[in-house]
């Protein structure tokens, strides 16, 4: 995998972080996409101090023309991208529903900060539909030219638990993942016969930035959504993002030639317990 250029969205995010810097370690050269270049700085000092190639380059994954400059300044810097990672994504809250299950009295809850299904906005759903759908499809569209004629390249696309057993509350979330996971099998095909190969990871429940406060009290006890999680993990904890270096590394390496169209479940069994 030396000097292969790898792109990756959602750079600053706990877990891409992780991915990129463990791919630094093996000799790749990061091209960090951000909106905002300063909140990447950290990362991309972190990854030369420990004698990587990494720069950053400003993208929004929902807009095509600064995606496209961001393709031609890496080309330009760094060569053009062997490796997609697209780990833009995320949920937001006015696509979450404030209860698993649908209640009679919840019809009757006069608080605004409270939804059921019938409360739930456009803007919220079409907001994580963006992100996570089209946040995946158009820097493939962009960066999947480069690719075009070259060997041992691959897109690397990041699922979720949640698109194969959809969770409560996030009815938005679990459907944009379950997309995710789909054009991951419809561009394994679309993209066989040029030798481009494109898979997934479908982390489980991991510690971030966006769950912490749902998952965790202030004093690091469990919430009771972080309990139920935690019951339901036959590995009995939740993820640390060291946890997806091997399968990012075995989806990314040319040893893995003959693997397209797959997604790998990295979630401590949940996806496999039915709960009793």
């Amino acid at each position: 995998m030396k000097n292969k250029v790898v792109v990756i969205t959602g750079s600053t995010g706990v877990l891409c972080s992780i991915i990129a810097k463990s791919l630094a370690k093996k000799g790749c050269k990061i091209a960090l996409l951000a909106r905002e270049i300063g909140k990447a700085e950290s990362l991309k000092n972190e990854i030369i101090e420990a004698g990587g190639i990494a720069d950053i380059f400003e993208a929004d994954v929902l807009k095509k023309e600064p995606l496209e400059k961001a393709r031609l300044q890496i080309a330009e810097k760094l060569g053009t991208c062997d490796i997609l990672i697209n780990g833009a994504g995320g949920n937001n809250s006015l696509g979450t529903t404030s209860e698993p299950y649908l209640s009679q009295t919840d019809l009757d809850n006069n608080d605004p900060n409270f939804r059921t299904i019938f409360d739930l906005q456009p803007e919220g759903i079409k907001s994580v539909f963006d992100l996570n759908f089209l946040g995946t499809f158009f820097p493939t569209q962009i960066f999947a030219k480069d690719m075009v004629g070259k060997s041992g390249c691959s897109v690397l696309n990041i699922s979720s638990l949640s698109a194969v057993t959809p969770l409560t509350k996030i009815p938005a979330y679990s459907a944009a993942k379950a997309a995710t996971s789909n054009l991951t099998q419809w561009l394994a095909v679309h993209f066989s016969k040029i030798g481009i190969r494109v898979n997934a990871i479908a982390p489980g429940f991991f510690l971030t930035t966006q769950n912490k406060t749902l998952l965790t009290s202030e004093d690091g006890s469990l919430t009771e959504r972080g309990q139920s999680i935690i019951s339901h993990t036959p590995a009995g904890r939740f993820g640390n993002p060291e946890d997806l270096i091997s399968s990012v590394l075995f989806l990314c390496d040319d040893r893995s030639s003959f693997v397209t169209g797959i997604v790998i479940p990295v979630d401590g069994g949940f996806s496999a317990f039915s709960g009793v």
